[in-house]
């Protein structure tokens, strides 16, 4: 089984495969200060909830938006799997050509979130990855990952407008009941932070679209929060909630491809 984790800011995804076959997914708390130990006893925990076991894994990948956890996830894989992870970086072999200016500022799950997109959805493409930041990735015919933009996460601006303006409660981060014109303070605001995200998401793909002369680049949308804004969007095509890990799955399947044989 492979084990595949996507470290963000707020989460980490896990997701454990057998062959091509994604079996089980997790979503647990990001915590910088949790130690090796503690991810490893969570992590048996979790797969002894889907019936496995950590010596049924036998590779590890993960990519990562907050370096110091990088170190604690490594350390973890070598003292509960005996096994040394991947850790994605800018020198991995994604099959992606990076044309941004410099590769090494880029968060990693962007890269392997092309790769995915590329992988099951063909290019030219758009991808918008909604989770602590809302990110966009664009993605040529010719399999390469052009660059894209980065905003503030649908929640982010939830909790500032809660924390700046005295009168507005905190609110649940959900769908409006259809009208934009709300009819109370909750209704207000539900309204107009997630269709002014919808309208921000279907602008930005627009422009990224007219800029890379593609009108009709298909654009995935993934992330925690992506549920959220697409099925209220003009420009998103297709939801998929596994497309990082997905990407992680690609990587790893090509440098197992290329590393020569023990």
């Amino acid at each position: 089984m492979l084990l595949a984790m996507d470290v963000g800011n707020t989460n980490v995804t896990v997701g454990v495969y057998r062959g091509d076959g994604l079996l089980h997914q997790f979503r647990i708390a990001t915590r910088r200060e949790s130690t090796a130990d503690e991810y490893g006893i969570l992590l048996k925990g979790l797969l002894a909830q889907a019936d496995a076991a950590l010596t049924d894994v036998r590779a590890a990948a993960l990519c990562s938006v907050v370096p110091p956890l990088n170190s604690t996830l490594t350390a973890m894989c070598r003292k509960y799997l005996g096994l040394e992870p991947e850790v994605i970086g800018p020198e991995s072999d994604t099959g992606l050509h990076l044309l941004c200016d410099d590769p090494s500022e880029l968060g990693m799950d962007r890269v392997v979130d092309a790769v995915a997109a590329y992988h099951q959805y063909g290019g030219p493409a758009v991808v918008v990855d909604m989770g602590t930041a809302t990110s966009f990735g664009a993605i040529t015919a010719a399999g390469e990952f052009l660059g894209g933009a980065i905003a503030p996460g649908i929640g982010i601006a939830a909790e500032a407008l809660f924390q700046r303006a005295a009168k507005l409660p905190r609110i649940d981060l959900v769908r409006p009941g259809g009208s934009v014109i709300g009819k109370n303070t909750v209704a207000s605001m539900q309204a107009g932070i997630v269709y002014g995200y919808v309208g921000a998401v279907d602008a930005v793909v627009d422009r990224i679209r007219r800029e890379m002369g593609t009108p009709d680049a298909k654009v995935i949308a993934t992330g925690g929060l992506a549920p959220l804004v697409a099925g209220l969007s003009k420009t998103i095509q297709t939801l998929d909630p596994h497309l990082t890990l997905t990407g992680l799955w690609v990587v790893h399947q090509r440098a197992s491809a290329t590393r020569p044989p023990a």
